[in-house]
């Protein structure tokens, strides 16, 4: 790998690298395909790797050099989902397989519906907004693990200190990167703590308000007006993040 690349995307997908246009997303890929040799790509996304591996199907999709997937939690190589391990491992002493005691605290709570997928290293569910309990939230921080709430739909109990932001910094150190060419770009609030980690990044413009509302006081990150794939290469644009 090539540490000093010109540009290190880290990408969510939904609504954001997957986001716009069917014309936008065809001209972004290949503007991204063309200068492949000098982009890093990395998938940052609360998608786990069955989901991927489908769009990868599609010859024209631009394949990730990495993935960090499971809103954090996993850790993998795009080629060959080898994990890495300097990342992955420093996740898992965190969480320490706790998921059969998180399913086992949580039953029965209202608004909670387990989500049908197979992580190792999180809880994920789906969560009603107007059933929902602060004392649900409460139970799941006092047993010493973070609360992520999005879309007013995904609820994921998560390692201590672990999210999208904080594994991104943590891989951009084992890998030896310029943090100065990575641009973090998402949409919704499991994007924010991209956004806390106060490299420069990118909200795209379809971005759920309660994100919106967060980063108005950060400065370094631009609210693009495009959505999805437009977005990113508007805030690429503003950066001036050109590859070549």
């Amino acid at each position: 790998m090539n540490a000093n690349h010109a540009l290190v995307l880290a990408t969510d997908l939904d609504g954001t690298f997957l986001g716009g246009s069917d014309r936008q997303r065809a001209e972004f890929y290949q503007y991204i395909e063309q200068w492949r040799d000098r982009v890093l790509l990395v998938f940052v996304t609360g998608r786990d790797l069955d989901f991927i591996n489908g769009l990868c199907e599609d010859p024209a999709f631009p394949k990730p050099d990495y993935i960090i997937g499971d809103v954090g939690t996993t850790i993998v190589r795009g080629a060959t989902h080898d994990p890495v391990p300097e990342v992955q491992d420093w996740v898992a002493q965190r969480w320490g397989n706790a998921n059969a005691r998180v399913k086992q605290m949580l039953e029965g709570e209202p608004g909670l519906e387990l989500q049908p997928v197979d992580t190792q290293r999180r809880v994920s569910y789906y969560y009603k907004p107007e059933k929902l309990q602060e004392s649900t939230v409460k139970k799941i921080e006092d047993a010493g693990f973070d609360c992520i709430l999005s879309a007013d739909v995904y609820l994921d109990v998560m390692p201590k200190g672990i999210s999208k932001g904080p594994t991104l910094l943590k891989f951009i150190d084992v890998m030896g990167l310029n943090a100065e060419n990575v641009i973090p770009c998402g949409d919704t609030l499991n994007d924010l703590s991209l956004f806390e980690t106060g490299l420069k990044g990118v909200a795209v413009g379809n971005s759920e308000p309660k994100l919106v509302e967060k980063i108005k006081t950060m400065e370094n990150v631009y609210h693009s007006p495009h959505p999805g794939v437009a977005g990113i290469w508007d805030g690429l644009k503003v950066y001036g993040k050109h590859p070549a």
